[in-house]
């Protein structure tokens, strides 16, 4: 039986409601768009771990490869007493190893998606029987209030992923500016960062031949048309993945083949043939780049490590 865990709850995480009045808004707007925090579903945090095995998507296992050749360093550099917060918990496969070397006094998993969330932190309880394992449900690309207690004295807060690229360079400014503002001064941040690199590479890793991540794509659809009052036909969408080269980013859209009309609530949407729903953008940078990013927040650089090929690279940061 899972040990127990201590979960924070919190009314901020993206329920029905808030897909419900982004999705109206977000429909109406030109060109159409939508948040990808509401990917993250169970359907959707299932597809994504998928995503993640997929041969063509070299982020997870580049970063697991540099986590795993640094993590007596990064150990050495959060210190002894550390407690470990790892924003966008998921599967939290990488962060084991982080678990492993580092031996934190307390462990806080952060993540959209609660029922995920909840069953992952349970198997961690399970796995570390020694470790204090919290949970809260948030949406960390607002301004968010951790628990106290969860956090420790010395809290390392770890981001892996590259879900930073979510981000648009602004909104990335404010989200660091916003765990500036929730971490105490000296604590540490490490950053998955993924980095620009060949379009052909980029492109593979978005669209893989299994169609994992169309259907991770078109599973938004299907999510609006199960929890609102809605018509909207998935299958009646294409997965669209392209690098744009200058904004430095990768994008995601869903597109209307033809030109239809959907029903969200009482409201109606016109698809032009040809037209989207941008779903994400996944911005690379350089290590200068991120750096210059991540200085203007007030956090210092103090190690950077990268795979051979200079796919990926992974920040630990301080809180001035």
């Amino acid at each position: 039986m899972a040990l127990a865990i201590r979960f924070h709850e919190q009314q901020v995480q993206p329920d029905s409601e808030s897909l419900r009045q982004e999705s109206l808004v977000g429909f109406a707007a030109t060109p159409k768009s939508i948040s990808p925090k509401f990917f993250y579903d169970r359907r959707g945090s299932e597809l994504f771990e998928q995503i993640c095995q997929q041969p063509e998507y070299y982020p997870t296992r580049t970063e697991e490869m540099i986590l795993r050749l640094a993590r007596q360093q990064i150990a050495e550099l959060a210190g002894r007493d550390a407690s470990l917060v790892e924003l966008g918990s998921g599967a939290s496969r990488k962060v084991r190893l982080l678990l492993e070397a580092l031996h934190p006094s307390s462990y806080l998993g952060v993540d959209i998606s609660r029922d995920f969330l909840l069953s992952s932190t349970h198997r961690l309880a399970a796995d570390y029987p020694w470790l204090d394992v919290h949970a809260t449900c948030t949406d960390f690309s607002q301004p968010m209030q951790l628990p106290s207690e969860a956090m420790g004295k010395h809290p390392l807060a770890f981001f892996p992923g590259s879900s930073i690229g979510n981000f648009t360079p602004d909104d990335a400014l404010a989200f660091l500016r916003n765990l500036h503002a929730t971490l105490p001064a000296g604590a540490g941040l490490l950053i998955g960062v993924d980095l620009v690199k060949d379009t052909a590479v980029l492109e593979r890793a978005y669209n893989d031949q299994a169609g994992v991540t169309a259907a991770f794509n078109l599973n938004l659809l299907q999510r609006i048309r199960n929890e609102l009052d809605s018509d909207i036909d998935p299958t009646r969408f294409q997965h669209r993945a392209f690098f744009n080269k200058a904004e430095s980013r990768i994008e995601m859209h869903l597109v209307s083949p033809e030109a239809q009309t959907v029903w969200i609530e009482d409201q109606c949407f016109d698809f032009a043939a040809g037209e989207t729903l941008h779903t994400e953008n996944s911005y690379k940078y350089t290590p200068a780049s991120f750096r210059d990013l991540a200085g203007q927040a007030g956090f210092s650089a103090v190690a950077m490590w990268m795979d051979p090929a200079r796919l990926f690279s992974v920040h630990y940061l301080q809180r001035d």
